[in-house]
């Protein structure tokens, strides 16, 4: 995206020395959070540096190793998030902190070392409000490497900037984002109404008030994905089911690249729908033929689909690319089945379960 320079306002750059805070919602977490706090801990930064984590109601040992952690470190500070909605808990840990710069961080991610210092470089040389990088997607099981794969390539999720990569320039959004408290606040913090796209949102509104949002290839978050076939599926159908509610509130703002799944979804249910007027006989003849046309859509995403899941591009391994198989179709199909029920009925009452285990009751 590219907007008219002279029109924008520069965000002001922090004092020399002035420290990060550093902002972390956290929910059944026990696998994933020590890794993501001792990446955090370790970044290099001219100044102090604090950690705050926004722990919700964890059915798991996560709220154990958080104090742990605290206890290790002063550094390490904890606020509540009983809502366990993630824009209610970085807000609250951005409240908490006391610097004029945030990073925000995924607990299911690890920063990069040398992360933090190139972003604050690249916001004081852009004086942008909000700078992120790429999101680099990496798996532990063959399943988990599979997902990876696909959230690294652009079939998988459309080629974003902060998935598939490009060049640096002014972004339309920021995968998590190092930015300045003064804008943030200037703008009113993330949208708690929201439970997903929130980062999007907030973007929008940085936009809006015309400071730069901004993309560095150079800047790099380690992210683990869901580690089950319904997780993902579950995830997927939430975070589409949330773009639609951003597609009710900001109509054509929404990328063109967001509304591929939901057609996909909708051809396949036409699809099913001539099938079975074929199979009882209310198609026949001509209008059988005309009708099959249908299929030649879905028959061309499987051999995409098929086409990458044995080439290079692809995670390595058998078990891998027979994953693939599965994972791209789920990831389309779930989000945006998610995508349309979130456009028809708006998504408020949608919850993300993938982040909860199976004895966690929903709130």
């Amino acid at each position: 995206m590219h907007e008219d320079e002279s029109r924008l306002r520069d965000a002001a750059p922090a004092p020399p020395g002035s420290g990060v805070t550093f902002v972390m919602p956290v929910l059944n977490e026990q696998d994933y959070l020590a890794r993501s706090v001792a990446s955090v801990l370790a970044q290099e930064v001219d100044g102090p540096l604090e950690v705050i984590l926004a722990l919700g109601p964890s059915t798991d040992s996560t709220d154990a190793i958080a104090r742990s952690l605290s206890a290790a470190d002063p550094r390490v500070r904890l606020v509540t998030n009983p809502a366990a909605d993630i824009p209610v808990g970085v807000n609250r840990a951005i409240r908490a902190g006391i610097h004029p710069t945030l990073v925000r961080v995924d607990a299911h991610s690890a920063l990069e070392p040398g992360y933090t210092r190139r972003a604050l470089e690249t916001l004081d040389r852009t004086r942008a409000a909000n700078v992120g990088g790429v999101m680099r997607a990496e798996g532990q099981s063959p399943f988990q490497r599979a997902v990876a794969a696909a959230y690294n390539s652009r079939i998988g999720l459309g080629g974003g900037a902060y998935h598939s990569g490009a060049e640096e320039g002014p972004a339309e959004s920021a995968y998590l984002g190092v930015m300045r408290r003064a804008v943030i606040e200037e703008v009113g913090l993330f949208d708690e109404s929201l439970r997903r796209g929130e980062d999007w949102e907030l973007n929008l509104r940085i936009r809006r008030a015309g400071y730069r949002v901004w993309f560095d290839p150079a800047l790099s978050v380690t992210y683990w994905p869901r580690e089950s076939w319904v997780r993902l599926a579950r995830q997927f159908r939430s975070t589409g089911t949330w773009r639609g509610e951003l597609v009710r509130r900001y109509g054509r703002r929404n990328s063109v690249r967001f509304f591929a799944p939901p057609v996909l979804v909708a051809v396949a249910v036409f699809a099913v729908a001539v099938a079975l007027l074929q199979l009882t006989g209310v198609f026949s003849g001509g209008w059988s033929l005309a009708a099959s046309i249908v299929y030649l859509p879905l028959l061309a995403y499987a051999i995409v689909v098929v086409g990458y899941a044995f080439s290079p591009a692809a995670a390595a391994g058998w078990r891998e690319r027979m994953w693939t198989l599965l994972v791209i179709p789920t990831m389309h199909l779930a989000w945006g089945v998610g995508f349309l029920i979130g456009t028809v009925r708006g998504a408020r009452e949608n919850i993300d379960t993938s982040r909860l285990r199976r004895n966690t009751p929903l709130p």
